[in-house]
């Protein structure tokens, strides 16, 4: 089997499907340990049995849903009445509404797609200088994936649910464990932000009258988190429920009662967000084969004792893992990272007395810095299109905010605290 490493690093650089990549590499593993190949067809069949996962295609489906109305003008509006007239008002207003768009959507780069549009000109005009807007704009769009009902989230609890683990990994607990960090983060930008120079003055005062008229717009939108993370955690709905619940909830506000969305287009869109999900699922299918092999051929121990060898401190191996996964974050979209990488690092990150729940928001956390990390984070270029600048340009314009959100990650990495202080045990 010595020729399998090269052929599948071959596959790979000839831009094969990666699930075929992934599959193979089964197969192949399986094959060298002499186990049936029909165990890949029964742990992909062994998603039917995993009710969470619904929670993906459900969520996603109410994610397309919003992107395709007008909720993200009626979010900017709505911060911007609240949190406006601070200093800084209309940047701290960026930054919450591309997270709660995020948070929704699941994937940044749709964020900075469907807000840039309106909150670029806006901060422009606001008198902010341009750099500062564009690292803002490209930064804050993949912010979000800490905050329920984050994909990532999800899909991380999935899979980290395969691996035998003395340590139960549950997905409610992952949504609360993100909320603190979520918030360092969010936090740490508004002040930066409060803390620019603006070219001119145009901050406004608060206005009740405005910001009643926000809320009142805003109305269906506003009970959306309340929705999610009250139903769960009041115990009215299990994660799968709230999903269902949610999907329905924004489906019956768009098309029936706002409008926004007219029935003719509703194929499209489901098969827009179906055609995600399924990418998603195919690959997920095949890595729980990959993950299975993995722990048949002991591969995370043997990694294990071989680190531990030569790392003997738990801090030398965080600041590893946070420079390996910053690479990773440049180089995978975070679905892939997730069902790629999870199996290999978290029984090593638990021998080290890592937290499994803590790991994961490490590993997001990670992996939102990534996504602007030069020199190929995918927001970056993304960015590059959406407002039609040199991709060097959006380099340099990102480079304080990937300062201030790295500082960020560190604290998260090291302070477990944060991320497990809402878990009940």
């Amino acid at each position: 089997m010595s020729f399998a490493a090269p052929l599948l690093i071959l596959l790979a650089i000839l831009r094969t499907p990666l699930f075929v990549v992934i599959a193979l590499s089964a197969m192949i593993g399986f094959h060298s340990l002499g186990v049936d190949l029909s165990v890949i067809s029964i742990e992909i069949y062994r998603l039917a049995e995993m009710p969470v996962l619904i929670a993906i295609p459900l969520f996603t489906f109410a994610g397309y849903l919003l992107g395709e109305g007008h909720a993200s003008t009626r979010l900017v509006n709505l911060t911007n009445s609240l949190l406006g007239w601070m200093p800084g008002g209309l940047a701290i207003v960026a930054i919450f509404a591309c997270a709660f768009f995020t948070a929704f959507t699941g994937a940044s780069g749709i964020t900075i797609v469907a807000l840039g549009g309106l909150l670029y000109p806006a901060l422009k005009e606001a008198g902010y200088l341009e750099n500062f807007n564009l690292g803002l704009l490209t930064s804050s769009g993949s912010l979000g994936l800490l905050f329920a009902p984050s994909l990532p989230l999800i899909l991380y609890g999935v899979v980290a649910q395969q691996m035998d683990l003395d340590q139960a990994v549950n997905i409610s607990d992952l949504f609360l464990a993100g909320i603190i960090p979520g918030l360092l983060m969010l936090a740490m930008l508004a002040v930066y932000a409060m803390l620019q120079p603006r070219d001119r003055s145009r901050r406004a005062p608060f206005d009740l009258k405005v910001a009643r008229q926000a809320i009142l717009e805003a109305k269906w939108e506003i009970p959306l988190p309340l929705l999610v993370l009250g139903g769960i955690y009041g115990g009215y709905f299990a994660v799968s429920e709230a999903a269902a619940v949610t999907a329905l909830y924004v489906l019956v506000v768009e098309v029936l009662i706002i409008r926004e969305i007219k029935l003719s287009a509703l194929p499209d869109i489901m098969r827009d967000a179906m055609m995600l999900v399924g990418g998603i699922l195919i690959i997920v299918g095949v890595s729980l084969a990959s993950t299975n092999f993995l722990i048949d051929a002991e591969i995370p121990t043997r990694m294990f004792e071989f680190i531990r060898q030569h790392i003997d401190e738990k801090l030398t191996f965080l600041i590893l893992l946070n420079l390996f996964l910053l690479g990773l974050g440049m180089m995978l979209d975070i679905f892939s990272a997730i069902v790629i990488i999870v199996p290999i690092i978290l029984p090593i990150a638990v021998g080290y007395g890592i937290h499994p729940v803590h790991l994961g928001i490490i590993f997001l956390a990670n992996m939102q810095l990534g996504y602007f990390t030069p020199p190929v984070g995918m927001n970056l270029f993304i960015a590059s299109y959406r407002f039609d600048k040199p991709v060097m340009t959006l380099y340099l314009a990102t480079i304080p905010f990937f300062i201030v959100l790295l500082v960020a990650v560190l604290i998260i990495t090291y302070w477990p605290g944060l991320s497990l202080a809402l878990l009940n045990d």
